[in-house]
């Protein structure tokens, strides 16, 4: 295996990398841009136990734990988990680690499927832990390794940052075997270091500033920080992705590569800039080193041209540098291709949230809404979702609104919230809900999987992440022992059942919760016992009346007719401008755009 090659993602890299490490435990929970670590690493490599935890937060703490054995251990999640994550992972520099602890941060430049677009950099050094940040699928490899030797020398987790481009861009990779693992696995027993209490606490803070000074010291002479001397009139301090397409932009100009985005090297950048006559630091999203170059009193060209906001590609960069010109926040991706036709996300074909939305909007709820593939129900023509803040807000946010609207008003809004999203943080909410005595209705979409990121299994789905057999979570039974006993499930396919439970739980006088049940299109529970033969269109019956296209179901579409007659069910002749059509391939057979249609017009084969 030693120094064959390959080509592979970011993603598939960083799994590579734990197994070159000889890391044997990985937790994390799915999350675009890092889910296809821990798959690949389920896939590809059994040597290494891999879990999805039910939150990140859970994943750390089981991480952290797994570490004080002394087993080398991955944590693995999107920017926005880091979010929820924050707690364990700002009191870890006090506490240290024993096997090295590495927790990979994919951050979403340009928001590809984000709520936000934050800079977790900023985490480092909030948290005092030192990030490392790849270039390319080679670097993230090696970098796992080296984040874990530095885990294990300096007694700290190390950060691993990627960005989009990062986790799902391809390159060569050199692949090779193994590392011995270094320290043995067995119960450690350590309880004044890891136990932090306010009077360990005091103690082991002046070792976390230490460490940080020690940190910076090995940053001035780390081999993944380096100078490329070229043209001494233009350089540029930069680092990841952003150094590659830097490179691409100026490939003559001097660089200063920071393959260690915290802590900074002082001394190598002073050195850098002595040679250079005009300096720019070229980042994604925040001048998080540029602020602190222009606090080392180095005069240095940043965000004065560069975007904020997005993702940089060779173009922006250079036509800042040459022109001076940023464009505008919100307008960064040039149009390479001709206009075309808009094409919104939308919910697949056969999903069973289509019809809950529908009714939804079409009784005129107020919907708190949450993280999910779900979240789809925003836009047009379903328009049943008004909020979504982050995992298990819905919730939350029902509960705040039924306390402070008149009961009248608060009876129409409704909670929805995804199987997985309830259990990664909305159980918390829930029963918050129920002992502060609150009135509403919670709907959680029990699809049966985490749908958005790519169907992996969770507790509903009887399956974890290795193949093996476990429970299937009971939703009722959960809420029942929460004390809530207005509990209603419905077939996510019946929309007259989905109607009688909204309306009457709209009556109740407390809290309701509905289960709304109907496996995901895309796993197989659907696709052996709910597919059905696709609907078809009865042209002659179609009034034209586009009832059944607010469903925004993407099997059916609209067919123009100049000057079409139609002849209504009592004989009377009308004019129409067009019919429905139902895409044979693509429909699943699921009734809900027949469920709409009053002419009879939608049929079953």
């Amino acid at each position: 295996m030693s120094n064959k090659k390959a080509i592979l993602s970011g993603n598939e890299a960083i799994a590579r990398g734990a197994f070159e490490a000889n890391c044997k435990l990985a937790f994390a929970y799915p999350g675009t841009p890092s889910t296809e670590i821990l798959e690949n690493i389920a896939k590809h490599y059994k040597n290494i136990y891999a879990e999805w935890s039910i939150n990140e937060k859970v994943a750390v703490e089981a991480a952290v734990g797994s570490s004080y054995t002394g087993s080398r251990t991955l944590a693995t999640m999107k920017h926005v988990g880091v979010n929820v994550a924050a707690d364990p992972i700002m009191t870890l520099p006090y506490t240290g680690i024993v096997g090295g602890l590495v927790i990979i941060t994919a951050d979403d430049p340009q928001l590809h499927s984000s709520q936000n677009e934050q800079d977790n950099r900023n985490y480092a050094k909030f948290a005092k832990i030192p990030m490392l940040e790849p270039a390319n699928s080679n670097e993230a490899k090696e970098f796992v390794k080296i984040a874990f030797s530095i885990s294990e020398k300096y007694d700290t987790p190390v950060f691993i940052r990627t960005t989009t481009r990062i986790s799902h861009g391809f390159s060569t990779v050199i692949l090779e075997d193994p590392v011995q693992a270094p320290i043995k696995t067995k119960l450690y027993n350590n309880a004044e270091k890891w136990t932090m209490l306010p009077s360990n606490a005091r103690k082991r803070h002046p070792i976390v500033e230490k460490r940080i000074l020690e940190l910076e010291e090995l940053a001035e002479n780390f081999e993944i920080n380096k100078i490329e001397w070229g043209d001494k009139n233009i350089g540029f301090i930069t680092g990841g992705i952003s150094y590659e397409h830097t490179k691409d932009a100026f490939p003559n100009a001097s660089f200063l590569k920071l393959g260690m985005a915290y802590p900074m090297p002082k001394k190598l950048i002073t050195e850098f800039a002595k040679n250079i006559k005009k300096i720019y630091v070229v980042e994604e999203l925040d001048p998080f080193w540029e602020e602190q170059i222009k606090a080392m009193g180095i005069d240095v060209i940043g965000k004065e041209i560069f975007p904020i906001c997005g993702e940089l590609d060779p173009d922006i960069i250079k036509d800042a540098v040459v022109n001076n010109n940023v464009p505008p926040e919100g307008n960064l991706i040039k149009k390479t291709q001709p206009d075309l036709p808009p094409r919104p996300p939308i919910l697949c074909p056969g999903c069973p949230h289509r019809g809950l939305f529908y009714k939804l909007n079409k009784n005129k709820y107020f919907v708190a809404g949450d993280i999910g593939c779900y979240t789809l129900g925003y836009y047009k023509p379903l328009s049943a979702m008004h909020t979504t803040l982050c995992m298990g807000a819905s919730i939350g946010q029902g509960h705040g609104m039924s306390k402070a609207l008149p009961e009248e008003e608060a009876k129409n809004v409704v909670s929805v919230i995804g199987d997985s999203t309830f259990m990664h943080s909305g159980i918390t909410n829930l029963l918050n809900m129920s002992y502060n005595k609150s009135k509403g209705t919670v709907i959680i979409l029990d699809n049966r999987t985490t749908a958005m990121t790519g169907q992996q299994d969770n507790p509903t789905s009887g399956k974890t992440l290795m193949g093996e057999d476990t429970f299937e979570i009971d939703f009722k039974k959960v809420a029942e022992s929460f004390g809530i006993n207005n509990i209603i499930e419905t077939d996510s396919w019946d929309m007259e059942q989905i109607d009688k439970a909204l309306n009457f739980t709209k009556q109740y006088d407390g809290l309701s919760v509905i289960i709304n049940k109907g496996p995901c299109a895309l796993i197989d529970d659907y696709k052996k016992n709910y597919q059905k033969a696709p609907l078809y269109i009865d042209t002659d019956a179609c009034s034209g009346c586009k009832v059944c296209l607010n469903v925004n179901c993407p099997s059916l579409s609209w067919e123009e007719e100049v000057n079409g007659e139609w002849t209504d069910s009592k004989g009377k002749e009308r004019k129409r401008k067009g019919f429905v059509v139902i895409d044979q391939l693509s429909c699943t057979g699921c009734n809900i755009c027949l469920q709409t249609c009053e002419f009879d017009a939608i049929k079953i084969p």
